[in-house]
């Protein structure tokens, strides 16, 4: 099973924003954009869905931004992984036809490993994948951004 670009940003810019709880100002996209090399565009639609969704609080405006709208703790990855995703089935059979459908066995077992997938996911948090807070961090140095307070 492999994540879309689009639910595996989705968790980079959560991760993004949790090793920085401390922080008062509200994040931008173009902030986002300049840390994973996106387009504003790409960034802009996912920050929506994740407002939607629950996940971030956006304020509109010249002065507007984003941040977390609960902590860490709070977001579960198999959760947000579920709602991100378009689809979860792991084969069309469909399309095109596949002459196996009537008698095939393979799409019960990858249906179960798609369901294994999601239960150890269901097993973390966003806190938990940014526990290394400190190495995370780092990864950042070269960019002139100057917000982290690691403390």
């Amino acid at each position: 099973m492999q994540l879309t670009r689009y639910t595996d940003y989705g968790i980079r810019i959560l991760m993004y924003l949790a090793v920085q709880p401390e922080r008062e100002s509200l994040f931008r996209i173009a902030e986002v954009t300049k840390v994973f090399d996106l387009s504003s565009n790409h960034v802009a639609k996912i920050i929506h869905q994740l407002g939607k969704l629950g996940y971030l609080q956006t304020i509109r405006g010249k002065s507007g931004g984003f941040k977390l709208a609960m902590s860490a703790k709070e977001i579960n990855i198999g959760a947000l992984v579920r709602q991100l995703e378009h689809s979860l089935i792991p084969v069309n059979c469909e399309e095109p036809l596949c002459r196996f459908t009537p008698v095939c066995n393979l799409k019960g077992v990858l249906g179960k490993a798609v369901t294994a997938y999601l239960a150890v996911l269901d097993g973390y948090t966003l806190a938990d994948i940014v526990s290394n807070k400190l190495d995370l961090v780092a990864t950042f140095a070269d960019l002139s951004i100057s917000v982290f307070d690691v403390s």
